[in-house]
C-alpha cells in the first residue's frame, strides 16, 4: 500500500511538471488543480516542493508559478544528449542553406512530439518554433508524418481520441486524417499550411531508428506566402532525402517501413 501511495504521489508531481511543459509560461494553483482534478491543498504542497528544488519558480507578477532553473538545466542536458538531435543538426544546416527556410527536428514523446532544435532561416521574415513544447500528433506535417508510421494499434488509439483545434485549419475529422496518413505512408512526406500555426507552411518527413520504428521527424517551414503549395511540392524531395540521411546515421538501413 505504501509503495502504491508513493507511486501515485510521484505521478502527481510528474503530471504537474508536464503541465508547465505543455501550457502557458505561468500557472496558478487553481488552474493546476482544475486541469489535474486535484485539491488545491495537494497542488500547493507539490508546487512548494518543486520551488524548493528549483524545478519551479514563483512568478509574482501574475501570482503564479513558472519553470525554474532546475527544469531548464534538465532540459538543456536532455537536448545535449539527444542522439537524434546530434545526427540531425549537420543535415538541417545544409537543408536550411539550400532552401532558405527554417529547418527543424522533432522527437516522438508520450502523447505527442517536441521540437528538439531548429536552424533558423536567414531571411528577415521567417518561421521559428518553440523548442521543448509538446504538440499533438494530429496537427501539422511534423506531427502527421510521425503519426502515419506508428504501429496501427497506437495510431488508432490516437485517431479515436478527441482532437483539439490549434487553428481553424486543424483537421478534426478522424476519417479525413486517416486518408491523409495513408497518402503520407505512400509518398514518405507530409505537407501542411496553417494547421498548427496560422501563416506557416511546412514540409516534413519521418526519421526512423535502427529497428525501423519512427522516432521523430524533420521539416522545412516558412511563411505561407513564400512556402505555398507549389513550393512545398518542390521542397518535398529535399526534405525526404534529408530525413533518410538522418535515419541512416542512426542505423536504419531499410526504406520506408510498411
Amino acid at each position: 500500500m505504501a509503495e502504491a501511495s508513493g507511486t501515485e504521489a510521484a505521478g502527481r508531481v510528474a503530471d504537474v511538471l508536464l503541465l508547465f511543459a505543455d501550457g502557458p509560461q505561468s500557472l496558478g494553483v487553481t488552474e493546476v488543480a482544475r486541469q489535474l482534478d486535484l485539491s488545491k491543498a495537494v497542488v500547493h504542497r507539490i508546487l512548494t516542493t518543486l520551488v524548493d528544488r528549483h524545478l519551479l519558480a514563483t512568478d509574482p507578477g501574475v501570482r503564479g508559478y513558472r519553470l525554474g532553473s532546475g527544469a531548464a538545466a534538465l532540459g538543456a542536458r536532455a537536448l545535449r544528449e539527444s542522439r537524434l538531435r546530434a545526427e540531425a543538426m549537420p543535415v538541417l544546416r545544409e537543408l536550411s542553406q539550400v532552401t532558405g527556410e527554417t529547418a527543424t527536428v522533432s522527437a516522438r514523446v508520450a502523447d505527442g512530439r517536441v521540437y528538439l532544435d531548429q536552424i533558423e532561416s536567414s531571411q528577415e521574415i521567417k518561421m521559428t518554433v518553440e523548442v521543448g513544447r509538446r504538440y499533438p500528433l494530429h496537427a501539422g506535417s511534423s506531427s502527421n508524418c510521425i503519426l502515419a508510421f506508428l504501429a496501427e494499434r497506437e495510431r488508432e488509439d490516437i485517431l479515436t481520441a478527441e482532437f483539439t483545434a490549434l487553428t481553424d485549419r486543424t483537421i478534426l475529422d478522424a476519417d479525413t486524417l486517416r486518408e491523409r496518413l495513408t497518402q503520407i505512408r505512400e509518398q514518405g512526406y507530409a505537407t501542411s499550411a496553417s494547421e498548427r500555426q496560422l501563416g506557416a507552411g511546412a514540409v516534413a518527413a519521418p526519421v526512423f531508428g535502427v529497428d525501423g520504428s519512427v522516432i521523430g521527424s524533420i521539416s522545412v517551414c516558412g511563411p505561407t506566402p513564400r512556402v505555398d503549395d507549389e513550393t512545398r511540392q518542390k521542397l518535398a524531395p529535399l526534405v525526404r532525402t534529408a530525413a533518410d540521411t538522418i535515419s541512416r546515421r542512426l542505423g536504419w538501413r531499410g526504406g520506408l517501413p510498411a
